[in-house]
């Protein structure tokens, strides 16, 4: 495989395997929303190790970006959309996500105010697989102009 065509599949694939575990936590919130709170801390135990999947969110984050520098006209802006979905997302993570993780030491610990919590954690995942969806679209919209070169 050569020219642009690795790193536009490098770029779909790794913003596909990041949208898997996105889309997950955002179907499953209406159910999840309404647990009473012995149950939904259980259920959040099933997360442990889902860590490993910010390897495609950083890969899809990288190949995106060297995506974007070798291309041009309209697939350019497309994949800089993508890039900021992707880089959106990420900020929805650590400015939100994480500092709930934090608060509850992942889901271990049930503060006073664990309600406020949940719904913070569960919208910022909402916000998270909307923005990586919007990137996948970006990106697939860019393909065909680009493997036209």
């Amino acid at each position: 495989m050569s020219g642009p065509e690795l790193p536009v599949l490098l770029s779909v694939l790794l913003t596909a395997l990041t949208l898997g575990p996105a889309m997950a936590h955002l179907l499953e919130a209406p159910v999840k929303l309404f647990l009473p709170r012995e149950q939904y801390f259980q259920v959040q135990q099933l997360y442990r190790g889902w860590a490993f999947a910010g390897i495609f969110v950083v890969g899809a984050l990288i190949s995106t970006a060297w995506l974007a520098v070798n291309v041009q006209g309209q697939a350019f802006w497309l994949t800089l959309a993508a890039c900021a979905c992707l880089a959106g997302a990420q900020l929805v993570f650590w400015v939100v996500t994480f500092p709930t993780n934090q608060a509850t030491r992942n889901w271990t610990h049930q503060p006073p105010h664990w309600r406020q919590l949940r719904v913070r954690w569960e919208a910022s995942h909402a916000v998270g697989a909307l923005l990586t969806l919007g990137a996948l679209v970006f990106l697939l919209l860019a393909a065909p102009p680009v493997l036209a070169r």
